[in-house]
């Protein structure tokens, strides 16, 4: 085959394409570093990066670097240099290869070359694998010797390397300390070179008095080399060095500080202002006065006051907006030990904001208005009010300026105002009102891409606070109409916001003259994808009338029958939910219609979903998610009937005399407490798998989890039954923060619920008809409530998973592994953590829990029974990915003859330290075998108890 067809291996197969294995994929790859021509090794060593991330485990990447190492020492420098360039790809691999040794002895060969660029090549392999050889003395000595080459480029390679061996290596740091400040000190040194050499100090953290070495050979040279090369790059490594040995962060803020006010050279303060921003990040708690009599963010007021540069005034200013947002901020308001608060302290933060938020550069006015929010948000400030009438007014003057503007900066600035002015409406509730309706009167002149992001602010407002009246539907239609005029990718994206700020107005309760506004537009300008980007908002947001006649649209404009069949059980989903909408108070009748009718329809569509999923997309949330819903559907109903036969089958006569008799006095009630208790059982089931589908969800936003955190947590259905039973249990009912309309809502159905049955428990023994009554009215009102389908049901932003690899493995997958029943089986787990286009973007994995346990599936020899207990290991690890790969062992005992199957299951633990039940699990099959010294004991002592056969009898042995 050729090289094209191992690039064919290494692509992503696509559906219904056939993979092939690791060691194929690696033998094509293989014929071409062993091919004659220079064309097809150089593609073929550039192809390996490819294989380590689609198979990325140690056996494969071990041969695969031990092939490439052969390369680098018989091959010519360019393929040297490809090696090397596959080499600093594959960093996070390097710790995956087994035989080091020989993988460095292979690359260590070249270092000998009469070449002195085969030897600089070397040495940046060396740097770049010295995350796995940072002790190797012989590297060490090489890299000493090199540094003293009269060769440019190996010298280069040299520092390249020793920076890298100086990050790895104490012993490494403290060795080739002395001889840097050599090189760096000596007068033949050229300044070129020294500037090079001068950022290997930042690497001279491993302890104090390394550290503390460096910064004083640093703090020389910054005295003796006033250069503004050379002070840059001196004031760099500084700021490095603090931040990795982290004592010395204030001296640092303190030197910048000063080059900041005291340097007249603009590319001195610009270093400075960008060391100082990343010390922001990096320890904004260490902000503060430490042995000055002005703190550090003062004398940064003053310096941004007193510059006249915008860009510098502009560096300030966002080293600002970084700290108003931290604890440096509450430091800075709150007066120090000993020392009394004097009012005039907040006042150059503050007016410097001020200022700034009308000045005529938009990034300027962008960070003051970020400042001044901040302030407002903290409440450190006295005079609160006149903080936030001023912030208010900042972001609004900001708000018209940038709404003209269809400039990239502008875009950004608008952009940044509008989430500071959520932020400060989220704080400050009161101020959300007038805020909207500026919003609104602004929508009618701004230009149609600063449109978009208003309405993306004003859908995150009403998110918050229910500001959106049905009286602003109007002005919203109008626009709606305007920017239906045209066909563009602007107008295309105006529509889908505009639309769901009209369904976050609308309350999930659309009329049919918005309906028509909506399709009509839709129908003149609108193409297939921003029809469907509505209909998915109107399901979020509970407009299921809606949604389900645009579903109904699309099903038929797909190319694809999976894309036929998830329009399809999107267009049953909604109109099952459109059926509860119209259910009356008290018509408990019609509620066990619509239900019944809601049910038919959601049979259909998880009919039609389970036909949409794919291997590549095998859609497990939004599946069970259906399902927890039909299932709640159908425990509501039975809920109603049981509440129904108090009437159809009331207590009998002698229900007190079976009470007391046997001492339960919901026996009094007959036959209804029997089938309460089934009801409360049926709740508690659904609230368990609720749980467990919001434990398997690690990578859904917060807005779904919180969606399905209603049901399992206290808020429950089933608490209802279980005060209706149970009064003496009943605990008040926590407050949770709502943050969107359909929380709102439910939040206040419980509520209200809760309130009914507190009251009725005070006034009436259970269980009377108006205890029914209420749980009827409760179950009408629960399913009056529009159901939200969240964005993870349609879009997935984050995804994770786990790759497993066991060994021992069995050649075949019905094959189990053979183990001796006095011998225990050491098995190895290995695993690769995989990420999508946005890792880590709601929630990072801490570490992996691996669970291994083995069941006894059938037992060897005279015993077939199996005991109920038949887990003979069960044994849960705990292991931290390194470079998203981790490894461990189990050691398990098989003493029981017969066949068992291992089962190893993963999750993963977050930075919280929950535990998410994300998967896989893998199941191996193992069979006990007897060894063969117990067997052969065995037959022995068998063979002993076999009775001796005794004299023969004949018939005349019966006569003497």
């Amino acid at each position: 085959m050729s090289l094209s067809t191992a690039r064919s291996f290494l692509s992503e197969a696509g559906y219904g394409e056939q993979e092939l294995d690791a060691n194929s994929a690696l033998m094509e790859l293989d014929k071409g570093l062993r091919s004659g021509k220079l064309g097809e090794q150089c593609e073929a060593v550039v192809l390996f990066p490819k294989l380590f991330q689609k198979y990325p485990f140690p056996i494969l990447i071990n041969s695969a670097f031990l092939k490439l190492a052969d390369v680098f020492r018989l091959g010519n420098n360019f393929l040297r240099f490809c090696v090397l360039k596959v080499t600093q790809q594959s960093e996070k691999h390097l710790e995956k290869i087994l035989n080091v040794d020989e993988f460095v002895k292979r690359i260590f060969s070249v270092i000998h070359s009469n070449d002195p660029v085969a030897r600089a090549i070397t040495l940046r392999m060396l740097g770049s694998m010295a995350s796995i050889i940072p002790e190797r003395k012989n590297a060490h000595h090489s890299i000493r010797q090199s540094l003293d080459s009269h060769d440019n480029v190996e010298v280069e390679a040299a520092i390249f390397a020793a920076a890298s061996f100086s990050a790895q290596s104490k012993d490494f740091a403290a060795g080739i300390c002395n001889k840097i400040s050599e090189m760096i000190q000596g007068l033949d040194t050229p300044v070129d070179l020294k500037l090079k050499l001068i950022p290997m100090l930042q690497h001279m953290h491993h302890d104090a008095s390394l550290a503390s070495n460096s910064r004083q050979l640093l703090q020389q040279l910054v005295t003796s080399y006033p250069s503004t090369q050379m002070v840059i790059v001196t004031l760099h490594t500084f700021t490095q060095l603090a931040t990795s040995s982290l004592i010395d962060i204030p001296k640092q803020i303190q030197l910048l500080l000063h080059y900041l006010r005291e340097d007249p050279r603009k590319a001195v303060k610009r270093l400075s202002i960008q060391d100082l921003k990343l010390l922001a990040k990096k320890a904004p708690h260490l902000w503060t006065k430490e042995n000055t009599q002005v703190p550090h963010l003062t004398t940064l007021c003053d310096c941004a006051l007193t510059i006249p540069y915008n860009s510098l005034k502009l560096g300030m200013l966002s080293v600002l907006s970084t700290l108003s947002g931290t604890i440096a901020i509450k430091q800075y308001f709150s007066p120090g030990a000993g020392s009394t608060p004097t009012p005039s302290r907040p006042t150059d933060l503050v007016r410097l904001a001020q200022e700034c938020c009308y000045h005529s550069n938009l990034a300027v006015a962008a960070h003051g208005v970020t400042v001044l929010s901040n302030i407002a948000i903290s409440g450190l400030e006295k005079d609160s009010l006149q903080l936030e009438q001023d912030t208010v007014l900042g972001v609004e003057s900001l708000l018209v300026l940038c709404s003209q503007d269809d400039g990239t900066s502008a875009q950004a600035t608008l952009k940044t105002a509008l989430a500071c002015l959520a932020k400060l409406l989220k704080s400050q509730p009161h101020l959300s009102q007038a805020a909207v309706e500026f919003l609104l009167c602004q929508l009618h002149s701004a230009r149609d891409s600063a449109r978009v992001l208003m309405c993306h602010a004003l859908a995150a407002i009403a998110m918050q606070q229910p500001v959106l009246g049905e009286g602003m539907l109007g002005d919203l239609l109008d626009l709606y109409k305007v920017a239906g005029t045209s066909a563009s990718d602007k107008q295309q994206e105006l529509l889908v916001s505009l639309a769901t700020v009209i369904f976050v107005s609308s309350q999930a309760s659309l009329s049919a003259e918005v309906k028509t506004v909506i399709k009509q537009e839709l129908e003149n300008v609108a193409n297939c994808w921003t029809v469907y980007r509505i209909a998915r908002q109107a399901s979020r947001m509970g407009c299921h009338q809606l949604s389900s006649e645009l579903y109904q649209s699309l099903r038929t404009r797909v190319a694809s029958e999976h894309f036929y069949f998830w329009l399809n059980s999107l267009k049953e989903f909604s109109q099952a939910e459109q059926c509860l909408s119209g259910l009356a108070n008290g018509d408990y009748s019609g509620a066990m219609g619509a239900i019944a009718d809601a049910l038919r329809s959601y049979q259909k569509g998880i009919a039609s979903l389970t036909a949409a999923s794919t291997p590549l997309s095998p859609l497990a949330f939004q599946c069970e998610y259906v399902k927890l819903r039909i299932d709640m559907l159908q425990a509501l109903s039975q809920l109603i009937c049981t509440c129904n036969s108090l009437k159809t089958s009331p207590p009998p006569a002698i229900a007190t005399t079976i009470a007391l008799a046997s001492g339960n006095e919901l026996q009094r009630c007959g036959r209804i407490s029997t089938q309460m208790r089934l009801s409360m059982d049926e709740f508690r089931n659904l609230a368990t798998r609720y749980a467990d589908l919001y434990q398997s969800s690690f990578d859904a936003d917060s807005a779904t989890l919180r969606n399905v955190e209603l049901y399992p947590s206290k808020h429950n259905n089933s608490i209802a039954i279980f005060l209706l039973l149970s009064f003496q249990e009943y605990s008040t009912l926590g407050q949770m923060q709502a943050e969107s309309e359909y929380e709102r809502r439910m939040m206040s159905v419980f509520n209200h619920v809760l309130e009914e049955v507190e009251t009725l428990s005070r006034k009436h023994p259970p269980v009377s008809y108006l205890h029914t009554r209420c749980l009827c009215d409760a179950v009408i009102a629960l399913l009056k409530v529009p159901l939200s389908f969240e964005r993870y049901f349609f879009q997935k932003l984050q995804s994770t998973s786990i790759k497993l690899a066991l060994s021992p493995s069995p050649r075949s997958p019905t094959e189990p592994i053979a183990v001796q029943n006095n011998q225990q089986l050491t098995l190895k787990v290995e695993g690769v953590v995989q990420h999508g286009s946005a890792p880590g973007l709601f929630r990072k994995i801490q570490s992996v829990s691996l669970n291994v346990s083995s069941t006894l599936q059938s037992k060897s020899g005279q015993e077939y029974k199996i005991s109920s207990d038949n887990k003979t290991n069960d044994i849960e690890q705990r292991v931290e990915p390194h470079n998203d790969y981790f490894s461990t062992q189990f050691l398990l005992n098989f003493s029981t003859l017969g066949n068992h199957t291992v089962t190893v299951e993963a999750s993963v633990v977050d930075c919280s330290g929950i535990e998410w039940k994300t998967g896989p699990k893998t199941t191996i099959a193992i069979k006990s075998l007897e060894d063969p010294f117990s067997q052969q004991l065995r037959h022995q002592q068998a063979q002993q108890a076999v009775p001796q056969p005794g004299p023969q009898r004949t018939v005349y042995g019966r006569f003497p």
